[in-house]
């Protein structure tokens, strides 16, 4: 498919994809605390001023996920960051319900022009993946350099020229995105359209009839 396998001893690169990379879970109000006394259960609000650097008990759990840092940070920077990889109906909620070809073409193609939240891994047991995956940008997880590299034995495969391209494009543009109401521009009868398919959009207040006959 659209992976490459190279070898262990080649350098980290953006777009590689590891196995058994940890991924810890934290509350802010539940936290596990070590003292010399023992173990002790507080909130974060209540122990962020205490002088000592504090010892945490966190649950951890191993997750396939990719390099999402540059390759010139991926050589000399002190950390990686890499973003989860999760089974593709985790991230995209239509693809739940997608069982005939048409409709995953029309997921994997048009939904993800339009969705700047995921990028699409196909299945390839070569890499590990059994079914559908795909790249939740959301969700990062941040890993010593050095100890990245002395687990590249845990490296599945890498993204071919074309896909990685896609992906580094995909990337920039999750996290450069402009969030806005989209319907901010749109007369009071094409809103009223708007709102019958999506009912949670409020209108502005230019949008609403009473300010519209007091600009006249």
């Amino acid at each position: 498919m659209i992976y490459e396998f190279p070898r262990e001893d080649e350098p980290i690169r953006q777009g590689d994809i590891f196995a058994h990379i940890p991924r810890t879970e934290i509350s802010l109000g539940s936290l596990a605390l070590v003292r010399d006394t023992g173990t002790e259960e507080a909130q974060w609000s209540d122990i962020v001023n205490e002088p000592d650097q504090l010892t945490v008990i966190l649950p951890v759990r191993p997750v396939y996920a990719i390099v999402a840092s540059q390759d010139c940070d991926n050589v000399r920077s002190p950390d990686i960051t890499l973003c989860e990889i999760k089974p593709f109906a985790d991230v995209e909620g239509k693809a739940k319900d997608a069982s005939k070809t048409k409709a995953w073409v029309s997921i994997i193609t048009q939904q993800a022009r339009t969705n700047l939240k995921w990028f699409y891994l196909p299945p390839d047991d070569n890499v590990g993946f059994t079914g559908k995956m795909a790249v939740e940008f959301a969700v990062t997880i941040r890993v010593p350099r050095l100890g990245l590299e002395a687990l590249r034995k845990f490296r599945r495969g890498r993204l071919n020229p074309v896909a990685d391209e896609h992906f580094r494009e995909r990337l920039a543009e999750f996290f450069r995105r402009y969030p806005y109401d989209e319907w901010y521009a749109l007369n009071e009868t094409e809103l009223e359209y708007y709102r019958s398919q999506y009912s949670e959009a409020e209108p502005y207040p230019w949008q609403k009839p009473d300010q519209s006959t007091e600009s006249q």
